[in-house]
């Protein structure tokens, strides 16, 4: 468990300290864990989030055509008739994020907003590293909001036998949705106030033309095909993933019969942002590693002996322990190893469990803002950015994820209290 514990640690000291290499370091300290058999060989694939990399992969390529497509940059162009500055562009954009990520996975939607942003930065000659930012922390806010809007929704419905609706109205109180949609509006005003200086006005320009609106209607049918999936019982585990290659091969299809040359595929694949996939990839298995050494399951049996038998006391320490805990872990296999522990507490001090099921949601789906590295959404928003050229400081992620953070955990810890205690 101690040298578990020592990699990890270098390894995210590491890509903190040089995020032009984190995938390399990621992967690496993923060997590393394989090869002294933290990790044994044969579990490997059982801790690789499939779903979520065919989710990435897949969405990428088809979001790459609607680019092509000009339909963002239409888009774009629509939003800046109506906004007077960058400040409105960019709280716009952020709210519009937060609801798309309600009903479909929050990196798909940075994927699918943030070339919106890039647009609207390069016609108006400014610098999109903090728009993008805000966007990719206002997905993976709302991710929690409903059932199919994060992984780590989807794992809780599953365990407390929760249904869509459940996430709106819950036990007669409620739900975690507005819990989440009250974090959201205070996290707005934070936003107006973060961006308060950007009053510079937008400089009308012409209107984009879309060459093709063929892609963008595959990328709407996309996102149905996600929520009629996530109410549909019993479907295969990696059906998300399934559905957007399935859209991918079909974009693909559709390109090369269009331009009627087989090179269009080649476009398409260099199109997809490998270093992200990777990035991914080597986390998956670094957490995997740490896992099968103890070290999350000795974290969550803490929340156990910090709590000593009061209620909100041990609420308290599951809210803001995952908070802090998922800012530097994927929340995944931290919420699949807490949903046990939560019930067993639950149990043990003859209470329902729901009250901690939504502070360990929250907490754990929130705390991904604290850090660049804390959520997928981040990650994808600032892979987008260091492939237009643009490098992200930590500090420039820090100056908006830490008060965001707190922004939207805060109303929602009180509202859970309120309903639930």
């Amino acid at each position: 468990m101690v040298t578990a514990i020592i990699i990890f640690i270098l390894t995210y000291v590491l890509m903190l300290l040089m995020p032009k290499f984190r995938p390399y370091v990621a992967l690496c300290s993923a060997l590393l864990f394989c090869i002294i058999g933290i990790l044994p060989l044969n579990k490997i694939l059982s801790y690789i989030n499939f779903n979520v990399l065919m989710m990435l992969c897949g969405t990428m390529g088809s979001v790459a055509l609607v680019i092509e497509s000009g339909m963002p940059a239409r888009l774009a162009d629509s939003i800046v008739e109506k906004i007077p500055n960058i400040r409105g562009v960019t709280v716009l954009l952020s709210i519009f994020a937060g609801i798309v990520s309600a009903f479909i996975d929050n990196v798909a939607t940075v994927l699918m907003i943030a070339p919106i942003a890039l647009e609207i930065s390069k016609k108006q000659k400014v610098n999109p590293v903090k728009m993008i930012i805000a966007i990719s922390v206002s997905s993976n806010l709302q991710g929690a909001a409903t059932l199919v809007g994060d992984t780590t929704s989807i794992m809780l419905a599953g365990y407390a036998n929760m249904n869509f609706l459940d996430f709106f109205w819950y036990q007669g109180h409620p739900g975690i949705f507005f819990a989440v949609e009250l974090g959201a509006l205070v996290s707005v005003l934070l936003l107006l106030i973060i961006f308060r200086k950007e009053t510079h006005p937008i400089q009308p320009t012409e209107k984009t033309s879309v060459k093709d609106y063929v892609p963008s209607y595959l990328l709407v049918a996309n996102i149905l095909l996600l929520i009629i999936a996530s109410l549909i019982p019993n479907m295969p585990d990696l059906i998300n993933g399934y559905i957007c290659m399935g859209i991918l091969i079909l974009n693909c299809i559709y390109a090369v019969i269009k331009e009627h040359n087989i090179k269009t595929l080649g476009r398409i694949v260099k199109s997809i942002d490998y270093e992200t996939l990777l990035l991914l990839l080597g986390l998956f298995i670094v957490i995997g590693g740490i896992s099968e050494a103890g070290v999350v399951s000795s974290i969550a049996s803490l929340f156990q002996k910090l709590g000593n038998g009061n209620v909100f006391l041990i609420y308290t320490v599951i809210v803001w322990g995952s908070v802090l805990i998922s800012a530097f872990i994927d929340n995944i296999p931290y919420v699949a190893t807490m949903l046990p522990i939560v019930q067993m507490i639950s149990s043990d001090l003859g209470i329902s469990p729901t009250l901690l099921y939504f502070g360990l949601l929250s907490g754990a789906t929130l705390g991904g803002n604290l850090t660049p590295i804390g959520a997928s959404a981040n990650i994808a928003g600032i892979g987008i950015l260091k492939k237009e050229g643009f490098q992200v400081k930590n500090s420039d992620f820090l100056r908006i994820g830490i008060p965001f953070t707190l922004a939207a955990i805060i109303p929602a810890y009180v509202f859970f209290l309120i309903f639930y205690y």
